[in-house]
């Protein structure tokens, strides 16, 4: 059955990718781009079927007005793809204040905002799916992008807690955690802090160059990606959380092992900390 996806950020990446998996399958296509020449091009991909509109995801008054007209001019919003993005990278250290709030404001504002734009529509219809865009660095930290993997571990949260809210209403919302995939991300996308303090030298140049190195190379496939979102939204139970890449499993199992390590070695810590079995409190204690 033809379905109406909402996805945003098409222009290049994982987001054409899944607009051109989605159109492929016969579905119809709204795919958000930042600059008005982009809009025939995307809807020359599939005449009729796909529709291009502009937005900035931190206009909040945007996102609601370019739902709302989805909702009229095309058609319910049945899939919803956050896909708009970008990643900053840098030690914490060296990178502003303003890196921080910019990449919120796109990777963590920005979304929510779009999925608040098309809730109260899927709410009322009983049923849809929202998918997020994470990242390995969302169910793990990796130095060198702590405000990107920052941005991705609230957009983890975010979207596990909003699973548990929307599930009695027919709505299902599945993160991506992504791996290293052949797209723009670790390029021209990529906001790059400039190099500040010498002592980081030994333990960032390397993660810079190599990132850089790998561009253009990374094993991921976006073809594949769409696919495989693909299959996840024709099952009746889909996951909260897939991951996408045989690095991203790697990673994030041994960072959770060694989450886990330290869960166990604290333990007697950790426990250590509440009130005795058998302490009855009669009043406040300070």
């Amino acid at each position: 059955m033809s379905k109406t996806f909402l996805i945003t950020g098409v222009s290049t990446g994982l987001g054409r990718a899944f607009a051109r998996e989605a159109l492929a399958a016969g579905h119809q296509v709204v795919g958000t781009v930042r600059k008005p020449d982009q809009i025939p091009e995307f809807e020359a991909m599939a005449p009729g079927h796909a529709t291009g509109m502009l937005l900035d995801v931190t206009e909040e008054h945007a996102v609601t007005a370019v739902v709302d007209r989805i909702e009229r001019e095309v058609g319910p919003i049945d899939v919803l793809i956050s896909n708009a993005g970008y990643g900053v990278e840098g030690t914490v250290e060296e990178s502003s204040m303003d890196d921080l709030r910019r990449q919120f404001d796109v990777n963590v504002h920005g979304t929510v905002a779009v999925i608040k734009a098309v809730l109260p529509f899927m709410r009322r219809r009983r049923r849809g799916h929202i998918v997020t865009l994470s990242s390995m660095a969302g169910l793990t930290a990796l130095p060198g992008v702590a405000f990107y993997g920052a941005s991705k571990f609230a957009v983890e949260g975010i979207s596990a807690s909003l699973a548990q809210e929307v599930a009695p209403f027919g709505i299902h919302v599945t993160s991506l955690a992504l791996g290293s995939f052949r797209t723009d991300w670790a390029g021209r996308s990529m906001v790059r802090v400039p190099r500040t303090i010498p002592d980081y030298d030994t333990v960032f140049d390397p993660i810079r160059a190599a990132r850089k190195a790998k561009d253009g190379n990374q094993t991921g496939d976006p073809a594949r990606a769409a696919r495989a979102l693909m299959t996840v939204l024709d099952a009746e139970e889909p996951p909260v959380h897939l991951v996408l890449g045989s690095d991203a499993l790697r990673l994030i199992q041994q960072g959770r092992q060694r989450l886990q390590n330290d869960i166990d070695a604290w333990a007697p810590l950790t426990a250590s900390t509440d009130h005795p079995a058998d302490d009855t409190i009669t009043g406040p204690r300070t």
